[in-house]
């Protein structure tokens, strides 16, 4: 049976990456040798790390605009501690809408003074707080731009005149932005783009070396700038699969091709929820619903053993909420099938018409 996989991460890749890497796995590029085996340093892997990078930026429309792409290890985590230590030097703030904009906002009070300037903790986190300001005088803004445990997403960025980070490990390539407006973007891999394992950092070359404090080589951005992201060895797989999916968004037409799907999947689950009376989601205001991961409780607990029946039947995969919020999660990344959410849509409507 095939299986429908609405897990948030790791995920849903596409097939024929699958098919790919299991192949380089055995054999790489007809060497004889498997992809996990071969020197990083090796002409095949040195490709694989420059492809993966050029088409980061060009499907960002970044290319010879003062970015460099970077494939690092140590997850959106690792960032919220390296962005702090290469970019704070006073002061910095922060917009939090989630547990990983909490969480980094932990990571750089360590090393200046951080204000938060709106939350929507309170409400737990059940939309994106708006209408705040941002002080003119900090060395950067940050926000995250997809929440995946409360199924939030940021429809809007603030116009400011100072740098803009953006933690986007949910959404990247999910969705025409205007790119530029950021100064640095760093995404996990595991959601839109490969395994876990490694992390996309992109960043605009000229908000580096503002920072008075020695800043350890791993931790430094402009060292692994400077190394092509060869300073120590890379993630060799996990690049290689995410370069395959990039490949592969390429060939679909780029992110403004998938943006549609993206939005017509969207469109289909979240009109179910709204019209199905057995459910209701998570997020309140509409406009701040994520695209990316839909949010939803059944209202009636006792329903719950049929629905997840239903589910395992029809070869659902990865529904369940985060422990910190409950009920269910349809993660929609960009491999997701539109027939995976039809399949899940007529599961929710067969249990409406037996109960």
């Amino acid at each position: 049976m095939k299986k429908h996989n609405f897990s948030a991460g790791p995920c849903v890749l596409p097939q024929s990456v699958l098919q790919k890497s299991a192949e380089a796995v055995l054999n790489f590029n007809n060497s004889n040798l498997s992809l996990l085996e071969i020197s990083h340093r090796s002409k095949d892997f040195v490709e694989v790390m420059d492809n993966a990078r050029n088409l980061a930026l060009e499907h960002l429309g970044l290319q010879n605009k003062g970015y460099q792409a970077l494939f690092l290890q140590g997850g959106a985590s690792l960032e919220f501690l390296m962005v702090a230590y290469n970019l704070l030097e006073k002061k910095a703030a922060y917009l939090n809408t989630g547990t990983w904009s909490d969480k980094a906002i932990k990571e750089a009070k360590l090393f200046g003074e951080v204000v938060e300037v709106a939350t929507s903790k309170s409400d737990n986190f059940n939309f994106i707080p708006k209408n705040y300001k941002v002080p003119s005088d900090a060395d950067y803004f940050h926000c995250t731009s997809n929440n995946t445990i409360f199924g939030t997403q940021m429809q809007s960025f603030p116009e400011i005149n100072i740098p803009m980070v953006c933690d986007m490990s949910s959404d990247i390539f999910s969705r025409q932005l205007d790119f530029s407006k950021f100064s640095l973007i760093y995404a996990g891999a595991q959601k839109n783009m490969g395994p876990a394992g490694t992390t996309l950092i992109v960043i605009k070359e000229e908000i580096l070396g503002k920072v008075s404090r020695v800043i350890p080589s791993m931790l430094n951005y402009k060292v692994h700038i400077d190394k092509e992201s060869m300073f120590n060895t890379p993630a060799v797989f996990p690049v290689y699969v995410s370069m395959l999916t990039l490949q592969w968004l390429k060939d679909m037409g780029g992110v403004s091709a998938i943006e549609k799907v993206n939005n017509q999947k969207a469109e289909i689950l979240y009109s179910e929820i709204d019209k199905n009376p057995l459910f209701e989601g998570f997020v309140t205001n509409k406009e701040d619903r994520s695209k990316m991961n839909a949010t939803f409780n059944l209202r009636n607990d006792k329903l719950k053993a049929t629905f997840d029946d239903l589910l395992k039947q029809a070869g659902i995969n990865g529904l369940n909420g985060h422990r910190s919020v409950g009920g269910y999660r349809a993660s929609m990344y960009n491999a997701l099938t539109l027939e995976s959410v039809q399949v899940l849509v007529s599961i929710m409507q067969a249990l409406e018409k037996g109960a």
